[in-house]
């Protein structure tokens, strides 16, 4: 189909060039076999009228082709916007599924023995859940409800291991209701700071995290220790979407760096607003 409809387009562009450039030869072919004349200047002796009908004939092919290029530069964006934004909603369908797996395994595991805590766990996981699938869907929401999922995350994450860790979170927030930002953004490296570290350690474990929000910047930390015997990072697709995404949303304007010193690993996200 898409083969076809380009055809269709081929086939009026090369229709206005050869009706463009037919008229002139034909009327000048027409002067020199009529006059004999070695050459003759195109439309002279024509009567004023012919001649007002061939320049509006002109100006009516003028108008007709750039119509078609401003349409077709419009349906090129317009469609390069629906591909991003069918994009952005493919990949924020994959953040995080492997979570709310574990999580749900480790709910089977307290149903029997706590279920006091079964139930709390529910309720965080019920309040995460709601947010990735609604307001998951939003192009932007303020930088305050965002951090609220994470501080979520981050206590459902304490009450589901059976060991002391060092968790600390910090928040510098300039103006809460001036910043937006695009949601689930910053969980993938928070998540990863649990899923490459804590969850490997049996002692010692920390997580620290920080956001800082000024001058319409928006800064995001990680730090955390691992075992240096298990993978260091996530190189698979949760580090591959944001990357993408930020491509997507932010172009230009973000910046995201790596580094490993012994056994802890840093990242940090940079977001100019």
């Amino acid at each position: 189909m898409a083969f076809n409809i380009n055809k269709k387009k081929w086939y009026v562009i090369i229709s206005f060039a050869a009706a463009i450039a037919l008229l002139p030869i034909l009327i000048t072919a027409f002067d020199l076999i009529k006059t004999d004349k070695e050459s003759v200047v195109f439309l002279e002796g024509y009567p004023d009228l012919f001649i007002i009908f061939i320049l509006l004939y002109y100006i009516l092919l003028i108008v007709l082709a750039l119509s078609w290029f401003i349409k077709q530069v419009i349906s090129f964006f317009r469609l390069k916007n629906e591909r991003e934004k069918t994009e952005l909603l493919h990949l924020k369908s994959q953040v995080n599924p492997h979570f709310f797996f574990n999580t749900l395994n480790n709910l089977y595991g307290l149903v029997g023995t706590d279920a006091k805590k079964a139930q709390e766990l529910i309720l965080k996981l019920s309040d995460l859940m709601r947010y990735s699938i609604y307001e998951g869907e939003k192009e932007v929401v303020s930088l305050k409800t965002e951090v609220d999922y994470l501080n979520n995350y981050i206590t459902l994450h304490k009450m589901r291991y059976h060991k002391e860790i060092d968790i600390k979170f910090e928040v510098e927030i300039e103006d809460e209701d001036d910043y937006k930002v695009m949601p689930l953004l910053f969980i993938i490296l928070l998540e990863n700071a649990f899923k490459h570290g804590v969850e490997n350690l049996s002692k010692d474990a920390y997580a620290y995290f920080k956001i800082n929000a000024t001058d319409n910047k928006i800064l995001f930390e990680t730090e955390n220790n691992f075992d240096v015997e298990q993978t260091k990072g996530d190189n698979g697709i949760g580090l591959k979407n944001l990357k993408r995404r930020l491509e997507l949303v932010y172009p230009k304007k973000h910046s995201l760096t790596f580094s490993t010193k012994e056994n802890v690993y840093k990242a940090q996200l940079t977001l100019q607003l």
